[in-house]
């Protein structure tokens, strides 16, 4: 299998761009149907999206596996093969188990250049070799111990269908095998999320059900001065990844942004924190939700860009005439010499891939396990359903059809970024219409769900294969008709927006056209008003009409 790398650049540009992730959560009890919910997306400047597949498979003894960091491609050693490996399709495998992370970075001395497993490594090793959540968890630090690890600091979300667990872990520092780490399960009733700060603070040290930590993690911390107070008072974050205004500005401002939207409590006391106040007061690491939390809901906080918020950037000079929320990279900028930065919503440009990953226990596995899964920016993506049993990947979503520099049209990731490169410079004009189709789409998918997978239950009781291999052309088909959506959304966008026009269309979404036939004529509504009103106030009487 052909694999792509990103390119590695320093720690401070990973966590600020090429690794800013973001990842919500939602405990079975929270949620609206009783499946345990897991968001991800993928956010590199330069990296392709696609769908990674691992098969199944059983290996003789003395089979290694070669191990590359996922973000370079840089070789980093060899370790056994497992007897047995499960079917792995994007960040789910055939027993519902999830895994997705996002970067911390923390302290830098604690990079281990000697390691062998990287935390890319980690996840997908850990998907073949797991059947629950707990499991993961011990292959994943068992790793390390053994091998060393080679990443910075990270925040992992270890999730089957009956729980979810938030895992931080970093090195130990050159020379040093090994990481310091700490897992918490998430409450069944709770929501909870991590965007690239660490997120652990004190935790228990005697609730071995809910808690599990490396054995040195205070220890260490004493040896490195990080840490002189009691055990009880230990806290893993301001130990390993002390606050500061960007890793809150840029990073936890996203988990609360998803707390504002849907937990049982005022955020507002939370806003100095999220706002870049490293001596504000934390927001706690898992709140209850004021209402259950559907799978759309979590796909709609994976869009957001902190509009109705005091970080909302719709409204200024930024924004353009067509009221953008995005900005262009890097997040920081100078003016002489002064420098300034820009906000860092959950939904952004620079996303590969991303997904929402659906786990439900009173299925079987096969059907149980749906990777709703988008390439490219996720306001912009649709979410298609893979199902966690999928043994072969659309061509859409393959890594064969296209790469980070090759065009392809029928390669998901190029066809989804042509359509949103296409709407950011003049997004309130376009956006309606996108998210028209995103939506009729997305509506179909979720309609159509109950009835898939009844027949897909009624095939696993009588014939487990046949449900997989419904489930996978079901997959395929499903890819293809959000690729033959976008293709035709495509078309359309450049037809009725061309030339900074917009050509009149019928309720029936064709365009209008003139008794003989002609296209009719475009309505041109020029800028908005009030951008109107600041090009005017920027350039006095230079426009001005003169009588």
């Amino acid at each position: 299998m052909k694999k792509l790398f990103l390119t590695a650049v320093t720690l401070l540009a990973a966590i600020t761009s090429g690794m800013a992730c973001t990842n919500l959560i939602v405990g079975k009890a929270a949620s609206a149907d009783g499946s345990v919910i897991v968001s991800y997306s993928a956010d590199s400047y330069g990296m392709f999206g696609y769908l990674c597949h691992y098969p199944a498979g059983v290996h003789a003894e003395g089979t290694v596996r070669e191990v590359y960091d996922w973000d370079s491609g840089k070789y980093l050693g060899r370790i056994p093969e497992a007897p047995q490996t499960y079917n792995v399709v994007g960040n789910i495998n055939e027993h519902q188990v999830t895994i997705a992370e996002t970067t911390f970075g923390g302290r830098e001395e604690l990079v281990n250049p000697e390691g062998i497993i990287d935390y890319g490594s980690l996840i997908y090793i850990a998907l073949q070799r797991s059947k629950t959540a707990r499991e993961a968890i011990d292959v994943m630090t068992s790793l390390v111990e053994e091998y060393g690890y080679y990443s910075s600091g990270e925040s992992f979300t270890i999730a089957d269908p009956n729980e979810v667990w938030i895992m931080e872990m970093i090195g130990k520092g050159p020379g040093r095998k090994g990481a310091v780490w700490v897992a918490i399960r998430v409450p069944d009733d709770c929501i909870s999320a991590h965007a690239n700060q660490a997120r652990i603070r004190q935790f228990p040290l005697k609730d071995k059900e809910n808690c599990i930590y490396a054995k040195d993690v205070i220890k260490f911390a004493r040896e490195m001065g990080y840490f002189d107070g009691k055990d009880k008072d230990f806290d893993f974050a301001a130990a390993y990844c002390p606050a500061d205004f960007g890793g809150l500005r840029y990073c936890d401002a996203r988990v609360w942004s998803y707390f504002n939207m849907y937990a049982d409590l005022d955020m507002n006391q939370y806003l100095p924190w999220a706002m870049g106040d490293a001596s504000a007061t934390p927001m706690p690491l898992f709140v209850k939700p004021k209402q259950k939390v559907s799978v759309r809901d979590v796909q709609a906080a994976m869009r957001d860009h902190y509009e109705g918020t005091p970080m909302d950037i719709t409204g200024d000079l930024g924004a353009g005439p067509w009221s953008m929320p995005y900005r262009p990279s890097p997040l920081s900028f100078k003016v002489d010499g002064v420098e300034y930065f820009n906000e860092r919503p959950i939904s952004t440009q620079q996303t590969a891939f991303t997904f929402v990953s659906q786990m439900r226990n009173w299925l079987p596995n096969p059907v149980g396990g749906v990777l709703w899964f988008g390439t490219d920016d996720a306001n912009m993506a649709v979410f298609t359903p893979v199902y966690c049993c999928t043994n072969d990947v659309p061509e859409c979503y393959d890594v064969e059809t296209a790469d980070a520099v090759t065009f392809s049209e029928k390669s998901s990731f190029w066809l989804f970024n042509m359509v949103s490169n296409m709407v950011y410079p003049r997004y309130s004009a376009l956006i309606g219409d996108l998210k028209n189709a995103q939506q009729s789409l997305e509506d179909s998918f979720a309609a159509g769900q109950p009835t898939v997978e009844a027949k897909a239950v009624e095939l696993y009781n009588d014939n487990p294969p046949k449900a997989v291999a419904m489930l996978t052309k079901y997959t395929a088909e499903m890819a293809q008709t959000a690729m033959d959506a976008w293709g035709n959304l495509a078309k359309f966008l450049i037809v009725k927006h061309n030339d900074m026009v917009v050509k009149p269309t019928n309720e029936d979404g064709t365009f209008k056209r003139t008794e003989t036939g002609y296209g009719a004529s475009p309505i041109r509504p020029g800028y908005p008003e009030d951008f109107n009103r600041r090009v005017v106030k920027e350039t006095g009487d230079r426009y001005l009409m003169k009588k």
